[in-house]
């Protein structure tokens, strides 16, 4: 591993770069508030690592885009595997006969129509980023999730949900510990309603899309029992819904203190992503250092287009590691056509699995759960994205997300039929955009396929297949997840 020196001129006057179009918004903005005393990029933890200059940061970084140590944190070892932050919420799935309207006014009248009466509980379920905690915690992960849960029947419905997975909530609180929470409804337990009409199409309202500031907007700063959580944990996984209840101000006080703390950071800007990039100031601010500082990226070939205005999400996904300081994977989801892992050195590709989905909702965070587990083990690229591919797969024959995300004995049932979607024509137009000097890497049924016109490498499903499952019921086996 061959180590350099990086010097990021962080200079408020030169212009933001662009992505693909001159309407596209400015991200990577260049920001002299991201001269952190204590910024650290590389993957080992120094007390050295940069000295300012002039108006930049000298910054210690390595060559090697695919270095994944967990050192030992301040206070010890990284004992955590994973921690959310923010999108703690109930969702209320109802079937109704259409999905609500879209006018902001007649959205939020038929929302307070809704919740005239509490629905039966019959309907609740872990919503948000509790559907990654759970499926991280069913591949055998040790989860916490870092958020506000509020001390009504909605809120102690979701710890009870919780606690039975075995993740541990670190509450986020006021300053001023002295408030009575159970009184004002802003310290409630935000519901997010999911409507699903007779075509399986799905509505979602809460009350912070009918509010200018974040549901939990009194919260200002970082507890130290937070910080000490971030710091303990490898991976801290944030997505653009927390925006919806944390002020974008603490939500970059977060990223900041687990850069401190060498703790990797995954993002997942969701569609929340391009009402970001035209957001506040303060919004605006907190995405590009998520999107620059961030150790994995995660989005839809449809995000990673609309950030960059960049078509081939592979081309999308070169352009934020162009960007990224930190960045070491960016994954693109294609939905049923299957994901791609782009990293400096190379390129991983690997086919959806075929399966009936009954539901998509929970997918993507199920497949972030399975990313961060093939990170953390050190996992080769593309039985990463295999994995992921299975568990989001499996979430999909299911109704709903929650206790209904996969557990991981019908990710190994999948994962041993190994019935891929191998589209030749889909991956052949993708892959022709590319550079023929690009190292890709492409997980197939046969060691002879139609992708045509490529130097690249074939890795073989069954090899994959008998390597994966060897880890994947060792742990079932041990009886690390739940039943």
């Amino acid at each position: 591993m061959h180590q350099q020196t990086l010097t990021l001129t962080l200079n408020p006057h030169v212009p933001t770069p662009t992505y693909g179009t001159r309407f596209s918004p400015p991200l990577f903005i260049q920001n002299p508030r991201l001269r952190i005393p204590n910024l650290r990029t590389s993957c080992v933890v120094r007390s050295n690592n940069h000295v300012p200059v002039n108006n930049g940061v000298e910054v210690t970084v390595f060559e090697d885009d695919d270095c994944r140590v967990f050192p030992f944190g301040f206070g010890g070892e990284k004992a955590v595997d994973v921690a959310t932050l923010g999108n703690l919420c109930v969702d209320v799935v109802l079937s109704v006969d259409k999905l609500p309207p879209l006018g902001f006014d007649e959205r939020k009248e038929y929302m307070e129509h809704l919740a005239k009466t509490p629905p039966d509980k019959k309907y609740w379920e872990a919503g948000g980023n509790c559907n990654m905690a759970i499926a991280a915690a069913r591949l055998g992960l040790r989860c916490n999730t870092i958020g506000h849960i509020g001390n009504e029947i909605y809120g102690k419905f979701l710890l009870d949900v919780l606690r039975d997975e075995g993740i541990n909530v670190i509450e986020m609180r006021d300053e001023d510990d002295t408030i009575d929470t159970s009184s004002r409804s802003e310290y409630e337990t935000l519901l997010c309603w999911v409507l699903v009409d007779p075509l399986q199409r799905h509505g979602f309202c809460s009350r912070a899309d009918f509010s200018k500031e974040p549901a939990f907007a009194w919260m200002k700063t970082l507890s130290d029992e937070v910080k000490s959580n971030i710091q303990k944990s490898k991976v801290l996984f944030c997505n653009g819904y927390g925006f919806d209840e944390l002020p974008a101000g603490l939500i970059s006080s977060a990223l900041e203190y687990a850069v401190e703390v060498n703790t990797s950071i995954f993002f997942d800007p969701g569609p929340k992503g391009k009402s970001l990039a035209v957001g506040t100031p303060e919004e605006q601010d907190a995405l590009a250092k998520l999107l620059r500082f961030s150790d994995v990226l995660l989005l839809t070939s449809e995000e990673a287009e609309s950030i960059t205005g960049l078509r081939n999400p592979i081309a999308a996904g070169k352009e934020f590691l162009s960007k990224g300081v930190r960045t070491k994977w960016v994954i693109i989801k294609m939905g049923s056509k299957g994901s791609v892992l782009i990293t400096k050195s190379g390129i991983s590709c690997a086919p959806s699995f075929k399966v009936n989905v009954m539901d998509t909702v929970g997918c993507g965070d199920s497949f972030v759960a399975a990313i961060a587990y093939g990170y953390i083990h050190n996992m080769p690229l593309v039985h990463t994205l295999t994995i992921a591919n299975a568990v989001g797969a499996a979430t999909a024959t299911g109704c709903g997300a929650g206790r209904n995300v996969a557990r991981l004995q019908e990710v190994v049932r999948l994962i041993k039929e190994a019935n891929i979607n191998e589209d030749d024509d889909f991956w052949n137009k993708l892959l022709d955009e590319i550079s023929n000097k690009e190292d890709i890497t492409i997980l197939s049924k046969t060691t002879v396929n139609g992708i045509k016109n490529r130097f690249f490498n074939l890795v073989n499903l069954q090899k994959v297949v008998s390597e994966v499952l060897h880890k994947l019921e060792a742990a079932l086996a041990d009886g690390i997840l739940s039943s």
